[in-house]
């Protein structure tokens, strides 16, 4: 089949842009996990299920990256590879692998830090290193026999006119797509959510930033480059000075939603207002109590010192009291 100038070139590009791409990947890829590896195993022994989760990901990532040596050699070799059907089999398999195992990790620490903020007491029961190693055997042996079809394709996808191994390859990027993509989204959109949620102080601080600070922020750099041009009309003048009034009110207005952060910000502020509240009305009680008599005058009973019962005293005698009986 003849090709084309034009898609030679496209191809040639696409296959520099590949090697160059997948080599910085690999250089940062490498070193990044590599370092947070080092760190996770050198504090185990303050391993909890997050840590777990934490060093899993850390391990597929690692496993990810390291693949992609072989794919730059391939791009650089214009498509051609030199290594063997096994390895080019092998290599995509594990590229597919460690890609939808840390998307299953990512998902597994989601699920962890929702339910330890927005159920902690709950999240005492359910999470635990056990379960957590549990979790991460079932997603290493899931995902591993869930991409073996990956083992009976190559890099590159098959052509059109091979019907059966692109409709085969069309089924699997749709298995993938699901299990692989939009479940864990879904999850982890979730998460977050029941997160924000639980944790409304989030939402007050964006919307601050976002109604109050961000307008001013955008239209003073705006206007500051509004004034540095030379030429400009009557109208855009007005217009700018307008946004200038609208802009610095809303940021003005940031204090209208700073109490409203103090009071969804957690239970501390609740509870300091709670206390107030028991104070005002401990101060009030004695005010209520003290009304009957007038004030600043005392009953008699109340002016008199109150002494001991005989009972009370009995019993309490100085020393010697008891030789005069």
């Amino acid at each position: 089949v003849s090709v084309s100038p034009g898609v030679s070139i496209c191809v040639s590009i696409c296959y520099q842009v590949y090697s160059t791409v997948y080599s910085i990947i690999t250089v940062f890829g490498l070193a990044g996990n590599g370092f947070a590896l080092l760190v996770l195993v050198k504090t185990f022994r303050q391993r909890s299920a997050f840590h777990i989760y934490m060093l899993n990901l850390a391990v597929s990532d690692l496993l990810c990256v390291s693949t992609l040596p072989l794919r730059v050699l391939y791009y650089v070799n214009k498509g051609h590879w030199n290594l063997g059907d096994f390895l080019c089999r092998l290599s995509s398999y594990a590229l597919y692998v460690n890609l939808y195992c840390s998307v299953f990790f990512m998902t597994a620490m989601s699920v962890t830090r929702f339910l330890a903020i927005v159920f902690p007491v709950q999240n005492l029961r359910l999470v635990s290193e056990r379960r957590a190693r549990l979790v991460c055997v079932c997603i290493w042996v899931f995902i591993c026999t869930v991409s073996s079809p990956f083992l009976m394709t190559v890099l590159e996808p098959p052509e059109r006119r091979t019907g059966g191994g692109l409709k085969k390859l069309i089924m699997l990027n749709y298995l993938s797509l699901a299990v692989g993509f939009v479940l864990p989204f879904l999850v982890i959109l979730l998460c977050y959510v029941g997160i924000i949620r639980a944790i409304r102080m989030i939402v007050i601080v964006m919307l601050a930033f976002l109604l109050c600070f961000m307008p001013y922020h955008i239209q003073r750099s705006v206007h500051l480059s509004f004034l540095s041009q030379t030429a400009t009309s009557c109208s855009e003048l007005v217009y700018m000075q307008k946004s200038v009034v609208v802009t610095l009110c809303l940021a003005a207005s940031n204090s209208c939603f700073d109490p409203l952060l103090y009071f969804f910000s957690g239970e501390g502020f609740r509870r300091r207002l709670s206390s107030f509240r028991s104070t005002i009305r401990t101060q009030r009680q004695p005010q209520r109590q003290g009304a009957q008599p007038p004030l600043g005058r005392a009953t008699k009973r109340e002016r008199e010192p109150v002494l001991p019962s005989t009972a009370e005293t009995k019993g309490t005698a100085t020393p010697g009291e008891g030789n005069k009986l």
